[in-house]
């Protein structure tokens, strides 16, 4: 341990993100002179070069708390600061940062943002009052059994969702309707059962969003969803284009999301349903953590503010400033797949060839962009290793790759050129892939493989 110097906890991650850690930890040396300590359990190599210290531990434990408090017995008189950065360690993590006196939003409340269930049981004891506010409760469940969920099929003939009760990675979402077979659907969540599966009612509003931001600073971001049985999220809008009474409509359901899970300081990504008219809205989930697939890099390249710097700053300096966020551009997140149930690996991409470029040059003929007018901003394979891909994605495992990208140009609606780039991907995957194909052609084509 470096002598005199302050410490800076980090309390578990997605292996997905580490980008984003890595970015974090880099900021707070360079901003605020301190070592970094990480927290989480199996830690690799990866994450000793991420971070000074770190130390093995699973925040989901039962005795996650006392464990880690008498772990960093040597780090408790340097510690400055700590953020959260999980689901799963959004509960355990936040009672440890109270333990540990260091500042952390509320450790009461934070089980909302992590189960669903939790989080609807407290939406029904405040149901008039966001009745109020035009935010709808929908009915929620917890089942185990197929006579449980026949149960609540039986009151809800219009349609209800089935899905895990902790699972922040948008997997094991499935639609019913009237008529479905529902021992198939049961089948389908059993992989969660023992961490528990939710029957929720159907919400009645086709568009959704989400409010995204740290502290009291906010932007809406616009989803693009998968319609039919499985609604996986296939790209994010940033910003979302909204008229101001929808604007407001969904800060009210979001600052309400807010408020029942104890977020006051850090990050949010409160995903949210918006009513035909814009005046009604219902919380699909909330998050106290940064927003997903991107959206805090979308977020930058519209409005210029690095997101996870402010978070830091909020730990570790004298907080920020909210600023007005004036957009500059349009952005996206685009989840990539591939145009037929196929076996699928980096391996058979034919050598020399780059089907993002492809794919990119495709739209931009298609919708009359220029070089400038659309940009890459990001580019990530999801995985390097042969697997089967369906054509129809169950959640968002079932994607080979994701891009992000900005249009700037008023003349063109990102959501159709969202549209295309998914389309032109399929096709330019389909021509390139062979199975001769070799690895590290990708490599000297300067393709980005996520860690």
């Amino acid at each position: 341990m470096t002598a005199h110097r302050s410490t800076f906890l980090i309390i578990d991650y997605n292996l997905s993100r580490v980008a984003e850690v890595a970015h974090m930890s880099d900021y707070a040396r360079r901003r605020y002179m301190v070592d970094t300590l990480l927290i989480r359990a199996n830690p690799g190599e990866p994450d000793k070069r991420l971070c000074d210290h770190v130390i093995a531990l699973d925040p989901r434990s039962a005795d996650f708390v006392d464990a880690a408090f008498d772990a960093l017995a040597p780090w408790r008189h340097t510690l400055r600061g700590g953020i959260v950065f999980s689901d799963n360690a959004v509960f355990g993590g936040a009672a440890l940062l109270e333990r540990l006196g260091l500042a952390t939003d509320s450790a009461d409340l934070a089980l909302g943002a992590f189960s669903k269930l939790q989080y609807r049981r407290t939406e029904a004891r405040f149901r008039d009052v966001l009745a109020a506010q035009r935010i709808m409760p929908p009915g929620c469940q917890a089942v185990a059994t197929l006579e449980d969920l026949e149960q609540f099929a039986a009151a809800h003939p219009e349609g209800f969702v089935i899905k895990p009760a902790c699972e922040g990675n948008n997997r094991g979402v499935v639609m019913l309707r009237s008529g479905d077979d529902l021992s198939c659907a049961l089948n389908e969540v059993m992989p969660y059962l023992e961490s528990g599966v939710i029957c929720e009612e159907l919400i009645p509003y086709h568009r959704e969003f989400s409010y995204d931001g740290v502290g009291r600073l906010s932007f809406v971001t616009e989803k693009a969803s998968a319609s039919g049985r499985y609604p996986v999220e296939v790209a994010q809008v940033v910003p979302a284009r909204l008229t101001q009474h929808e604007h407001e409509t969904l800060r009210r359901a979001g600052e309400a999301a807010n408020w029942l899970v104890g977020q006051r300081d850090g990050p949010f990504h409160n995903e949210v349903k918006l009513s035909d008219d814009g005046r009604s809205a219902a919380v699909v989930e909330p998050n106290r953590r940064p927003a997903g697939m991107k959206i805090w890099k979308l977020a930058e390249t519209v409005f210029h503010v690095d997101f996870y710097q402010l978070w830091i700053d909020t730990v570790l300096g004298d907080g920020f400033e909210a600023s007005v966020l004036a957009p500059t551009c349009t952005a996206a997140s685009v989840m990539l797949g591939v145009g037929a149930d196929t076996w699928f690996g980096l391996t058979e991409i034919s050598p020399g060839v780059d089907p993002l470029n492809q794919a990119i040059a495709g739209t931009r003929q298609r919708h009359g962009l220029s070089v400038d007018a659309l940009r890459v901003i990001d580019f990530n394979w999801l995985g390097q290793d042969r697997r089967f891909v369906p054509a129809v994605p169950r959640d968002n495992g079932d994607f080979v790759a994701c891009v992000c990208i900005s249009l700037h140009t008023d003349a063109t609606d990102i959501r159709e050129v969202v549209a295309t780039v998914r389309e032109c991907w399929a096709d330019a995957l389909k021509r390139v892939s062979s199975a001769d194909g070799k690895l590290a052609s990708l490599v000297e084509v300067g393709v980005q493989l996520e860690a």
